[in-house]
């Protein structure tokens, strides 16, 4: 039995949880998200909490018990609390500034870059060289985040470039002589 699917999750007040056949719809005071049920697993509200169930053991209804209760623990942590990712620009001259809800990037090349917020995302600069990438939906923050970090990787020699707040970048020796 998976260690994840088993674990109840805990639906706090102000959430509201629709159960359906194919999907779940959570409702907070952030907003609101759906998420698909995977084939061969059931999803039951008891106390509270939801409870995700599964019909057998074959590796297809295993694989889906544990994801359908991280997808559904992620849905209801997000519309509670929402999700943040924190970028840093280093480098000489590297900065980024908020045009309305895009991101303005001078990160090293001949133009600007302007990165443009997904559905369901805000940005938020505290300075010149740190970025704010907040929502609801964990895989929307992520993929926004990293969208943001493909505009300009960490390189290994300075380590110019955008990383995750808590990215370690492995440096290399340069030449010698």
């Amino acid at each position: 039995m998976s260690r994840i699917g088993r674990a109840p999750v805990t639906v706090p007040n102000g959430v509201e949880v629709n159960l359906s056949d194919r999907a779940i719809n959570v409702k907070g005071p952030k907003g609101q998200i759906e998420v698909p049920v995977g084939r061969g697993v059931t999803v039951r509200q008891e106390d509270g909490s939801l409870q995700v169930d599964r019909q057998s053991d074959s590796p297809d209804h295993r694989a889906m018990h544990g994801l359908t209760r991280s997808l559904l623990q992620n849905a209801v942590t997000g519309v509670t609390d929402g999700f943040t990712r924190t970028l840093q620009i280093q480098g000489v001259g590297y900065r980024g500034a908020l045009q309305g809800r895009d991101i303005n990037l001078q990160v090293g090349y001949s133009h600007p870059v302007v990165v443009a917020p997904r559905e369901g995302i805000d940005f938020e600069m505290p300075n010149p060289t740190t970025i704010v990438v907040r929502g609801i939906d964990k895989q929307r923050v992520g993929q926004q985040a990293a969208e943001i970090r493909k505009v300009r990787p960490p390189e290994p020699y300075k380590g110019k470039g955008i990383r995750y707040s808590d990215e370690q970048v492995r440096r290399k020796v340069g030449k010698a002589g």
